[in-house]
């Protein structure tokens, strides 16, 4: 897979979106997937990279204090 780049900013505003799922990023092969229902095969998504980090295993992001 080749490496896309990321723009960074610390706000996003989109219109006219369907809702939101807040997923973990998890290991598969040398890369990594995002699970997501099918039921959004063919649709455009955004994947929004926060500076949450889940340290206790649970799949839920922590709130991490900012730098």
């Amino acid at each position: 897979m080749k490496k896309c780049a990321i723009e960074l900013t610390n706000q996003i505003e989109i219109e006219n979106i369907r809702g939101f799922l807040i997923r973990k990023v998890t290991k598969f092969g040398n890369s990594a997937k995002v699970d997501c229902p099918k039921e959004y095969i063919g649709q455009t998504v955004y994947l929004v990279i926060t500076n949450q980090k889940d340290t206790d295993g649970t799949g839920e992001p922590e709130d991490q204090p900012e730098p």
